[in-house]
């Protein structure tokens, strides 16, 4: 049944893809020699089915495609002359154009319309089998002959744009949203998508209006010969006319085609051997069957190719009737063929019934010789008794099932009476409703003859026939209806239409992302190279010394052409623009401050280079992900992610929110209402001791910030007030500095001076120590020792090479702790450490700053001479280009410790250094003592000058 399914399914085109198989020699003989016509052409049926593919439109590239074209009017809205024209319209799937010409015959079109951005409209309300298609330049208005093909012509141009579309896009054609209108003939072979988006039903070809065979006919004629001349293009016009002209001369070669999209003079034939081709062929036939065609065509001699294209060319009889002839015989054969198929299964099915019953009577034949056989073999009587004991019972047994069987037989057949007579009930039922219905419908009718001879006689309107205005109703009603279904079919197909440029929107956007993946990807790249290109300077620069004068130069040269700024003025290159190095980053800080030297210029551009590279890798990895996640947060909470989003870095647009939200969490309670306008205010009324040196330091604060650059700019103003501020709300420390550069930094993010202000104070007397800030920097000194104690323990082998070469490490971390990294990394990485030392505490800077040696571990060791570690160590975090390794380092390599155990080593180092302090303090003492003691002894000893000059 399943062959007999899919050999109806097929048409007279799907009959040719079989012509091949029996007209094959091999075939014929297998026929004669088997002498069983039904099981060969059965095996080769079955064969053919299996190498036939049922598969969507995207795998059908290999098959012969039904070439778009027909004629259509096409509204004339810029001539001189605007009226309906018929063109021949032919689609070009290399380039997604929809070309026009005035016939089918024409070399040359008249225009085309671009399908790649083109959209599809059909209105209700215009005239039958009007269509519109908008470009961005241009409305081009068509009509088919009727609304058939018009249905036809959208559906169509809606697949050919889907399938153009994404054969450039390179991307992979998504089953889901393939349109329904994908098929290229009749879909309703073709299994149905499940995927629920079909929105228009497919229309049938029609056959009469679209396709090669209208080619051949004449062209419809207008009621004038200059209504349809195109005088936009005279040009083209007088080019068609002639290529007519001389294509009909007996003596031209033969071999020019009626119509041409790309070339006017080449692959004639081809355009006929397609149309030679079933056009309606949905599917996939094996590579054998394309072979044997191709055998087939090649046997033919050049002759009889020449003469068959040579008569499709003149006209002088159908070009398709040698196809339908061929086509004939094999149809008659198949047609045999499966009135035989379906004889020989009925016999076939009749046979096996026969053999059912034949092994059953043989079963039980076989089962009562063998115990008849027993019976006789038995070698005593009381064997023979036991077997014909066994029979009764067996026979009492089958006797008892015989019984029940016909009981339930019994029960069965009272049960079918008993439905029957519900059934009978049921219809007379039926029909006493329906002949309810019925009279009440007449007894409607009756009703609205009254109503309208009512009507009719208040209107005084005799005239008028009940009947007849009862038949103006319905008619009125069917118009309704037909504009009901023309507003369904036109809703369907503009879903499809919505639906298909969503999907093309959104195939672009992916495609525009994986774009700027790759740009990503060659920018990360070529700030690498760019990078390894300064490091070679670098080494350069390091050897200069070394080198001849005249190498000197060049390096020389090279360096400074590396340091210039790539955004040069007057260059033009907006590839160079796009990957050049910004010379701010979105907080003001320089990318390679002015104040640095030029080795310190070059460490920062390639440190610089080396962020971009990994910002650019990590942006749709690490960052977007992270960004979704901060947007999606809504109220702040303290929570293990919320920690764990803080220490992978906050983004720009929530840093502000969140490290108000820190400090409030902490100083809400401490904050007294209006403290901070009476600070200012009292600054303003009394000067501050601090004041003097405060002004002092503004000007050398964030000197590589644009926003602290200039002694005026509003910032300073701002920094000025919050340091002011915070000296009189906290005597006890007042002033110390560092603390402009922690203002500073807190100002960039916070914005706001009341924010920043209990920021800087819910650093200084919340997250550090006691006496952190205080003239002694007494807990600044206890966090070196105890610094000192977690570097031996977690890096021992650089804790050696310290002690080997007598490093001090306290003058260059001392900094790092007192302004938290502030000026020692860049602002990428100081930010992501500000982010977690907010909401975390003082291990942050601990676990940081360990971070960094190890981070820098392997180049340290490599460096033998005290001075050259001195050097290293007083720019080695310019060599840091990867925060994210770095943060991993702090939270993770260095089997962090916790803030309790950083609380107990303060205490016990606070103790030692207080213990140094009393001792130090009875040192001076004993020394001012002495001094007092013996400084009489030591008076006007000294000789001044002008006792030596008399």
């Amino acid at each position: 049944m399943e062959e007999k399914e899919v050999l109806n399914s097929t048409d007279s085109s799907s009959s040719s893809e079989l012509a091949p198989f029996c007209a094959d020699d091999r075939t014929n003989s297998t026929f004669g020699t088997t002498g069983s016509v039904n099981e060969v052409y059965d095996d080769h049926l079955q064969e053919t089915v299996d190498n036939v593919c049922f598969k969507p439109v995207k795998d059908r590239g290999q098959l012969t495609r039904k070439k778009l074209c027909g004629y259509l009017n096409k509204f004339g809205t810029k001539g001189p002359i605007k009226a309906w024209k018929y063109r021949w319209f032919f689609y070009d799937e290399k380039r997604c154009l929809l070309l026009y010409y005035r016939t089918a015959h024409d070399v040359n079109p008249l225009g085309n319309i671009d399908l790649c951005s083109a959209i599809f409209d059909c209105k209700m309300d215009a005239e039958e089998g009007t269509f519109e298609i908008k470009t961005p330049s241009r409305v081009f208005i068509l009509k088919a002959v009727h609304k058939q093909a018009m249905m036809y012509w959208l559906q169509q141009l809606q697949m050919r744009r889907w399938e153009f579309f994404n054969s450039r896009s390179g991307l992979p054609l998504r089953r889901s949203i393939t349109p329904a209108l994908s098929a290229t003939e009749d879909e309703s072979q073709y299994p149905e998508d499940d995927s629920g988006e079909e929105f228009l039903p497919p229309v049938k070809t029609p056959t009469e209006a679209v396709g090669l065979t209208v080619a051949s006919l004449p062209a419809p004629q207008q009621s004038t010969a200059l209504q349809n001349i195109s005088l936009k293009h005279p040009w083209t016009e007088i080019q068609n006319t002639v290529h007519s002209i001389c294509s009909n001369k007996p003596l031209r070669d033969n071999v020019k085609q009626f119509f041409r999209f790309d070339d006017a003079q080449q692959n004639t034939a081809r355009q006929y051997e397609e149309q030679d081709m079933p056009a309606d062929n949905e599917f996939q036939v094996d590579h054998r069957q394309e072979d044997y065609t191709k055998t087939y065509v090649q046997k033919m001699s050049p002759s009889a190719n020449f003469a068959r294209k040579a008569r499709k060319l003149n006209g002088g009889m159908n070009p398709f009737f040698d196809a339908v002839t061929q086509e004939r015989m094999p149809q008659d054969k198949v047609s045999s063929m499966q009135q035989q198929v379906l004889a020989i299964t009925g016999e076939l099915k009749s046979q096996r019934e026969l053999v059912k019953l034949l092994h059953k009577a043989l079963e039980a034949a076989q089962q009562e010789k063998r115990a008849c056989s027993a019976y006789l073999t038995a070698p005593e009587e009381k064997d023979r008794l036991e077997l014909v004991r066994h029979k009764v019972r067996q026979i009492a047994d089958l006797t008892k099932r015989v019984e029940e069987l016909e009981q339930s037989k019994r029960k069965q057949e009272e049960t079918i009476g008993l439905q029957e007579r519900d059934i009978t009930e049921l219809k007379e039922h039926v029909q006493m409703l329906m002949e309810k219905n019925s009279s009440k419908q007449q007894v409607i009718l009756k009703l609205t003859e009254h109503v309208c001879q009512s009507a009719s006689s208040l209107e005084g309107d005799a005239d008028i026939n009940p009947s007849e205005a009862i038949h103006q109703h319905y008619e009125k009603m069917e118009h309704l209806k037909d504009d009901l279904e023309a507003y369904k079919t036109q809703n369907m197909f503009l879903n499809s239409e919505i639906h298909q440029i969503t999907n093309i929107w959104r195939n672009i956007a992916e495609q525009e992302r994986i774009l700027q993946m790759k740009c990503a990807y060659l920018e990360a790249k070529n700030c690498q190279i760019e990078s390894k290109y300064l490091i070679v300077l670098q080494k350069l620069q390091e050897v200069l010394p070394k080198l001849d004068p005249e190498y000197c130069e060049i390096v020389k040269t090279l360096v400074e052409d590396a340091l210039q700024s790539d955004a040069k003025e007057g260059v033009e290159n907006a590839f160079v623009q796009m990957n050049a190095l910004g010379k701010y980053d979105e907080y003001g800080f320089r990318t390679i401050p002015e104040n640095y030297l030029e080795h310190q210029k070059l460490l920062a551009k390639i440190q610089a280079l080396g962020i971009r590279s990994n910002n650019l890798l990590n942006r749709e990895i690490v960052e977007k992900p992270l960004q979704m996640r901060w947007d999606n947060i809504g109220e702040l909470a303290p929570s293990v992610e919320l920690k764990s989003l803080i220490r992978s870095g906050i983004p720009v647009a929530h840093r502000q929110r969140v490290w108000k939200w820190i400090v409030d969490r902490r100083m809400k309670v401490l904050q007294p209402a209006n403290h901070y306008e009476s600070l200012l205010k009292k600054c303003e009324d009394k000067e501050n001791p601090a004041s003097r040196q405060i002004e002092l330091d503004l000007p050398r604060t964030l000197t590589n910030n644009m926003h602290f650059s200039v002694p005026t700019s509003e910032n300073i103003q701002k920094l000025r007030r919050v340091l002011l501020a915070f000296s009189w709300h906290n005597p006890t420390i007042g002033y110390c500095q560092g603390l402009n550069r922690l203002a500073a930094l807190i100002l960039l993010v916070m914005q706001e001076e009341e924010s920043s202000f209990w920021c800087l104070v819910y650093i200084v007397e919340s997250i550090m120590p006691a006496e952190y800030y205080s003239k002694t920097l007494a807990a600044s000194q206890v966090d070196q020792r105890v610094f000192k104690d977690f570097l031996g323990e977690k890096l021992p082998k650089l804790t050696a090479h310290f002690e080997q070469h007598k490093i001090d490490l306290s003058l260059i971390t001392f900094n790092w702790f007192l302004v938290v990294f502030v000026d020692s990394l860049v602002s990428d990485m100081l930010l992501k450490v500000w982010d977690a030392f907010l909401y975390e505490g003082t291990k942050v800077i601990f676990r940081y700053a360990l971070a960094i040696f190890k981070y820098n571990e392997e180049e340290i060791l490599k460096k033998q001479e005290t001075i050259e570690i001195y050097q290293y160590l007083a720019s080695f975090t310019q060599t840091i280009c990867d925060g994210r390794k770095l943060t991993n380092i702090a939270f993770n390599e260095m089997n962090p410790f916790r803030m309790k155990q950083l609380k107990n080593r303060r205490g016990a180092h606070m103790e030692k250094l207080k213990g140094e302090l009393i001792e130090l303090e009875r040192i001076k003492e004993e020394y001012l003592k002495e001094k007092v003691k013996h400084g009489n002894e030591y008076a006007d000893v000294g000789v001044s000058e002008d006792e030596e000059e008399t």
